[in-house]
């Protein structure tokens, strides 16, 4: 599929205007979270099956989504509106949130047992929020590197200023937020045909065509490992779906070789140069504190000690690419193209 140029308004540009910022700083837990395409594609899935486990957001997505006829489509414009919120201008995020709120201010309808649902109900918004929240970052923390209790309270509350934007009003600050809002709405949870449709959707190599079907099968299986246990008890997802010892082998070695891969034109690369200070010309600093979360050995933020690390940042502060930071099994280009590709097969389900 074509990549996207522009979606609710807006032309997909992570470098104007200079000196913007985004809602996520180039050090904050989010920015090196939601720059992983492991944790992406383990964790929108993940997401995805949490709001799917209650039958008003299933209904309002199955029933108002083009996921089942354009799963491609449909992930790259969940992403889109994701990564903005993330790596884009502020005026940019606040501009396509608006978009999607608006779009979803048309979305109301009834469950299969009669139940009235709106997009915009407060509890749903808060448990879509939550949801995007612990899938990326618990899929992160399994497949890419250990979080801290600390960090992770980090990830939630950077979240929480864009999170209003969308409209929510009670906003997951900490992993016990989390666990208190599911223990609500566990009781309504439910199997469904379309939570096993979904991941066969997901499996299918339908979803992202240039990553192959069996490492697509490996993060859908991978997804519901990270599920909290009563909820897969509760969907009856059982051990069809478990993930075996070398795929979850292979998705950690891919989960930390991507986290150490800088990519050219890539939403963070890009925000990155964006914030480069036209005043105070404190670029380099800005860039190398992107590229001390893609390299081997972090650069202190002071200095340009890591020579390998600094060529990245002189070379992406020109606005030129770089040499890779390591050495990797995924050196060669196709390879690095089928992992940078995971993110299509992400979709954070919102009404």
């Amino acid at each position: 599929m074509e990549k996207m140029k522009s979606y609710l308004g807006w032309k997909i540009d992570y470098t104007t205007p200079p000196g913007e910022p985004a809602y996520a700083a180039p050090d904050s837990m989010s920015w090196r979270v939601f720059k992983n395409p492991i944790a992406l594609g383990i964790g929108g899935v993940a997401a995805v099956l949490l709001e799917f486990a209650d039958a008003r957001i299933r209904s309002g997505v199955w029933d108002h989504s083009v996921f089942k006829t354009d799963p491609i489509g449909r992930s790259q414009r969940t992403g889109t509106a994701a990564m903005v919120g993330v790596y884009g201008p502020q005026s940019a995020a606040r501009r396509v949130i608006q978009g999607v709120t608006n779009m979803h201010a048309k979305v109301q309808g009834k469950t299969p047992d009669g139940e009235a649902y709106k997009a915009l109900d407060v509890e749903l918004l808060d448990w879509v929020s939550a949801t995007a929240g612990y899938g990326f970052l618990t899929a992160y923390d399994r497949f890419v590197k250990p979080v801290s209790e600390a960090q992770k309270c980090q990830f939630y509350e950077e979240g929480v200023e864009v999170a209003r934007l969308y409209g929510v009003k009670n906003a997951v600050r900490s992993p016990a937020d989390f666990d208190a809002m599911l223990e609500k709405l566990l009781p309504r949870f439910e199997p469904h045909e379309i939570n096993t449709e979904f991941l066969d959707i997901m499996k299918s190599g339908r979803a992202a065509k240039a990553v192959p079907k069996s490492l697509q099968a490996s993060l859908a299986n991978a997804s519901v490992s990270i599920l909290p246990p009563k909820v897969r008890e509760v969907l009856d997802l059982g051990p069809e779906y478990d993930l075996s010892p070398m795929a979850r082998m292979t998705l950690k070695s891919l989960g930390r070789i991507a986290d150490r891969v800088p990519v050219k034109g890539s939403p963070p690369a890009d925000a990155a140069i964006r914030q480069i200070d036209p005043v105070e010309d404190r670029g380099p600093l800005i860039v190398v504190q992107f590229f001390q979360m893609r390299c081997a050995h972090p650069v202190p933020p002071q200095t340009l000690g890591n020579q390998r690390c600094a060529s990245h940042a002189s070379a992406f502060s020109a606005g030129r690419g770089g040499p890779s930071p390591s050495k990797s099994p995924i050196d060669s280009k196709p390879e690095r193209e089928q992992i940078m590709n995971i993110p299509e097969i992400f979709a954070v389900a919102k009404p």
